[in-house]
């Protein structure tokens, strides 16, 4: 039978040297000559998807987080549109949970203690509110600063919110409340016939245009607190902690970015204004006031000293401050803008509603109020009259803790942080203490979810100072929370003496939204009218 086909030696066909060419050499040289621009950006772009997961692996280490990371931007999709249900199953995950949104890689802290220790530990950690932060309020603002340079800044600070400080600003205060008030029962009663309109736009103006009376008194006219008020919403939804890390035109960053600098060029102009109103001998209305006569003061004693002059102790002024710029003064009132206004509010805005829901307890912060001033509603505020309605301020403090306006804020690690024995969060990282579970905490708060001011007046609740963080808590504390406090005091109080309001509650009232802080779903629908 014929076989077909050849034994002949393969070394003996001319052809077989060609193909040994194909060894090392020959075969990295058709490998090469295979290449083109696509296959090139897919392979840059495999080994990038590649290290993007390596990194948030090795990042990760042994916390709770997903498994694998969407490549480069993770959840930033799902977190445009934050979900409150969402952040409360990341707290019930872990005490230190993480994701990565683009470059940027977050460590979660949720419970108590890992809150307070971030929070406590400057050494490792600064604010860095988000990326973006720092190109709106400026890198050089105070709040980004450490050490002496910070201490700088808050030196003179402090003495802004003391008791007698604070009675200063009180006729401001009450001057836009009183103006607003106006202003509720027009949009009620005349524009909507007597139909419940969301108000939630309505408090972020009123709190916007009382922050602006206190920080910088008339100095901004009734226009540019209108301005600031209706802008500062793009600054706010510019600031969320989920958002494109750098600035594209006409995002909601630019249009933030813009915004600010608007804000910061007011408030340079209220600087120049207030330093020559000072050196001039007026009187002290607002913050700004009280902080550029602490300046001059200070300069005064130092060219007194330096020209030899006998200076009594008691002109020594309690604390030496420099003399700041105006646009230092500028970034300064901003930042104390960017931390009330959102987080004021959000409390102004469950407080009436929380109260229209809870009449019995309205009916109580009423007659308080109208104790205090022996019965005259038209009696002005005063140190002293708020100081003597503890019932209106467990209100106060209740709804802080129950809906407590900033669930979580933002640092940045400075260099690798051991949080825990077992973690250390990589330097660079964010690095987030949240407030909402210690201040739900079933085992110091009984019935959490409950609200019930009682609970600060005869349960323990004031016992619990390790978890009382809706100011923070160490050296970067919040310097206004008295304030704050007491704005919302004197905010209801008169309310409850003045007006009547009903909430039309929806599906939703109770459901919350987030947006840098929170805020009911449907924008708390009242209907205001005249309590006569």
């Amino acid at each position: 039978m014929a076989v077909k086909g050849s034994f002949a030696s393969p070394v003996a066909d001319a052809e077989y040297p060609r193909v040994l060419e194909t060894g090392t050499g020959g075969l990295l040289a058709q490998l090469y000559n295979g290449l083109n621009g696509y296959s090139l950006v897919v392979t840059f772009f495999l080994l990038l998807v590649a290290y993007d997961q390596f990194k948030y692996i090795w990042n990760k280490g042994s916390i709770v987080g997903p498994a694998w990371k969407m490549p480069f931007i993770g959840p930033f999709l799902s977190s445009v549109n934050p979900k409150m249900d969402e952040y409360k199953a990341k707290w019930a995950s872990g005490e230190l949970s993480c994701v990565s949104v683009f470059h940027k890689f977050v460590v979660i802290a949720s419970s108590r203690d890992m809150a307070r220790k971030v929070f406590n530990s400057p050494s490792f950690v600064k604010p860095c509110v988000v990326d973006v932060a720092y190109k709106l309020l400026r890198p050089s603002n105070w709040v980004f600063l450490d050490g002496r340079a910070h201490i700088d800044y808050r030196k003179g600070l402090n003495g802004l919110f003391t008791r007698q400080a604070l009675e200063t600003y009180l006729p401001g205060q009450e001057e836009v409340y009183e103006n607003y008030f106006a202003k509720f029962l027009d949009i009620s009663q005349v524009q909507n016939n007597g139909k419940p309109v969301p108000y939630m736009p309505v408090f972020r103006e009123l709190m916007c245009a009382v922050s602006c009376r206190t920080f910088v008194g008339h100095y901004m006219s009734d226009a540019a607190v209108k301005k600031v008020a209706d802008d500062y919403y793009k600054i706010t939804a510019a600031l969320e902690l989920v958002n494109f890390p750098i600035i594209i035109p006409f995002t909601r960053t630019w249009y933030g970015k813009k915004a600010a600098d608007m804000v910061l060029n007011e408030f340079s102009i209220c600087a120049a204004k207030s330093m020559a109103r000072m050196a001039a001998g007026g009187d002290i209305t607002c913050i700004m006031d009280g902080w550029v006569k602490s300046m001059l003061d200070s300069e005064k004693y130092r060219q007194k000293v330096a020209k030899g002059v006998t200076v009594d102790e008691s002109e020594k002024p309690a604390m030496l401050l420099r003399i700041f710029s105006d646009f230092e003064i500028a970034m300064t009132v901003f930042t104390f803008l960017f931390a009330s206004q959102d987080a004021t509010s959000s409390a102004s805005t469950w407080l009436f509603q929380i109260m229209a829901d809870r009449p019995d307890i309205l009916d109580r912060v009423r007659e308080e109020n109208l104790a205090v001033r022996d019965g005259d509603k038209y009696q002005k505020f005063s140190m002293d009259i708020l100081e003597r309605m503890p019932y209106t301020r467990a209100v106060v403090k209740e709804t802080l803790r129950y809906r407590p306006p900033v669930i979580m804020v933002p640092y940045v690690a400075k260099k690798s942080f051991p949080v825990t024995e077992s973690y250390t969060a990589p330097k660079g990282s964010m690095v987030i203490p949240s407030v909402w579970p210690a201040l739900h905490d079933p085992e110091v708060y009984p019935q959490p979810d409950s609200f019930n001011p009682e609970r600060w007046i005869s349960g323990d609740a004031e016992k619990a100072v390790k978890n009382w963080l809706v100011f923070g808590t160490g050296p970067h504390y919040c310097i206004g929370q008295t304030y704050a406090q007491l704005n919302l005091m004197a905010m209801i109080g008169k309310a409850s003496m003045h007006l009547d309001w009903k909430h039309h509650v929806t599906p939703l009232s109770e459901d919350i939204k987030v947006f840098a802080t929170i805020f009911p779903m449907d924008d708390c629908p009242l209907v205001f009218s005249k309590r006569e």
